[in-house]
């Protein structure tokens, strides 16, 4: 059987490349691309088995290499040795496959056979795959080039194929995640995530993430709370921060370039006050497309080693059918939401206590059901008896468990001047608010999704002092 071999290398190593290639009958180049487009054209186009790719090929991004793996093209990085900026950055886009100028033929063939077969991954090798491994530590396949693993790789390889699953393969058909230049300190757990999403007609999705985040941090839970509503982020102007340079969206940018590392992501998400780390929406509805799923899922998961809780504020729309207007792959504005969802540990869905908002909730909940995602935890934001009748707890939950199936959900009771007064400030309710009963009751759901804190009925007091903030007008770069 011939693999169909497409390319995308600078000029420096591409005649040496395809000749290598063109040598051995297992192989064949079908295409040799000029630049992104023509490469993920032609991957879509299935005719390639596998893309042969360099460091400095132009507009290479995660996201492109997402784009094959979706439509089955495996994917292996050509550099040259010694040229470490150049593997460390095919690294961090996810590329663990790396092949060197002047492999032989036979090496380069048995690399491109195990990755055309489906026993490997972005460089990931099947059990008993023949091709030639190199550890960290060196060894023969080492000194000729070939194909590559390090001590780290194989690790978390071994790891995913004794799991449940026993694939080792993440989602999009790719690894659990590439060897970075900084990488996640080891241990046994890593930082959660949590999503905070709900439906239209403003809930309170960000009041809820915002306190939540400032909850955790406040009982020494090293906090991120990042802003991924892609269709009015607010969470920068809730907390007085203004920055006109984004911060998920430098994020965004860094992870789709392969630069982004815990050294890079703490600078563009300092901390607002101590042990919470805000990362930035964008201002404006219309820069959408610069957050790609691909890259927020690495943001997310670069966030895991640099704090011990990730608090998301969702966006609204699940929906997913952008593509149905375009002839081929489209960007998708909802898929920030959709790969938060996905990856998260926790979901915390926010609904309005009146009757809209619940019947809203309540469908809410079913769309989600059938998206990747966690079992929700419900919250009921702005309980009052005005809305819902007398009792309104007991009210809510009757109707929640009858028609919906959802039981347990936490209150919020509706607080309008506690609010208020805390938007003004610039500040969260922890910080403006810490003994009202709307801080409490979020702090219940604080302990939800990380039961190891306190207990949320402890006195709250010094919770307000906060160091190393930044006031409204302040201004910082990315």
């Amino acid at each position: 059987m011939t693999t169909a071999v497409i390319t995308g290398v600078s000029h420096h190593h591409e005649q040496e490349l395809v000749a290598a290639l063109d040598s051995a009958s297992a192989a064949s180049v079908v295409r040799r691309c000029a630049d992104v487009a023509e490469l993920l054209s032609t991957g879509a186009s299935g005719v390639a088995d596998v893309a042969i790719v360099s460091a400095d090929f132009r507009g290479l991004d995660r996201d492109a290499l997402r784009h094959l793996s979706g439509h089955g093209v495996r994917v292996a990085g050509l550099v040259a040795t010694g040229d470490d900026a150049a593997e460390a950055r095919l690294r961090q886009l996810g590329i663990t496959a790396l092949l060197r100028p002047g492999t032989e033929s036979d090496e380069l063939i048995r690399v491109l056979e195990a990755l055309a077969g489906g026993g490997a991954e972005m460089g990931l090798p099947r059990p008993g795959a023949s091709a030639d491994v190199t550890t960290s530590a060196g060894g023969p396949a080492s000194a000729r080039g070939g194909f590559e693993l390090t001590d780290g790789d194989l690790a978390r390889w071994l790891d995913g194929n004794n799991d449940a699953g026993g694939s080792g393969l993440g989602r999009f058909g790719h690894d659990a995640g590439p060897v970075d230049a900084d990488p996640v300190p080891e241990g046994p757990r890593r930082g959660r995530v949590t999503s905070v999403w709900g439906p239209i007609g403003s809930p309170g999705r960000t009041t809820i993430a915002v306190t939540l985040a400032a909850d955790l941090a406040a009982r020494g839970v090293r906090t991120l709370l990042v802003d991924l509503d892609t269709w009015g982020a607010s969470i920068a102007q809730s907390l007085a921060l203004i920055d006109e340079a984004p911060g998920v969206a430098a994020a965004a940018r860094a992870s789709e370039q392969g630069t982004l590392d815990s050294a890079s992501l703490s600078r563009v998400a300092p901390e607002v006050t101590s042990g919470l780390r805000v990362l930035t929406g964008i201002p404006k509805p219309d820069r959408w497309p610069e957050l790609r799923a691909a890259a927020i899922e690495d943001v997310l998961e670069k966030s895991r080693g640099l704090v011990d809780h990730v608090v998301v504020d969702c966006g609204f729309s699940i929906e997913d059918d952008e593509e149905l207007s375009y002839d081929t792959a489209a960007p998708r504005r909802n898929a920030t939401t959709l790969a938060a969802l996905e990856v998260s540990d926790n979901l915390v869905a926010v609904g309005a206590a009146d009757p809209i908002g619940l019947q809203r909730l309540v469908r809410a909940v079913q769309d989600v059901g059938v998206v990747p995602s966690p079992e929700p935890i419900i919250v009921i934001n702005k309980v009052r008896a005005s809305a819902t009748g007398p009792k309104p707890e007991r009210a809510i939950t009757e109707v929640l468990g009858r028609f919906a199936g959802l039981e347990d959900p936490v209150f919020v009771p509706w607080a309008p001047d506690v609010c208020d007064a805390a938007l003004l400030a610039g500040r969260s309710l922890v910080e403006s608010a810490p003994t009202a009963e709307i801080t409490r009751a979020v702090s219940r759901v604080a302990t939800r999704v990380h039961p190891e804190v306190a207990s949320g009925t402890e006195a709250l007091s010094g919770r307000g002092r906060a160091s190393g903030r930044f006031g409204r007008g302040s201004r910082r770069t990315a």
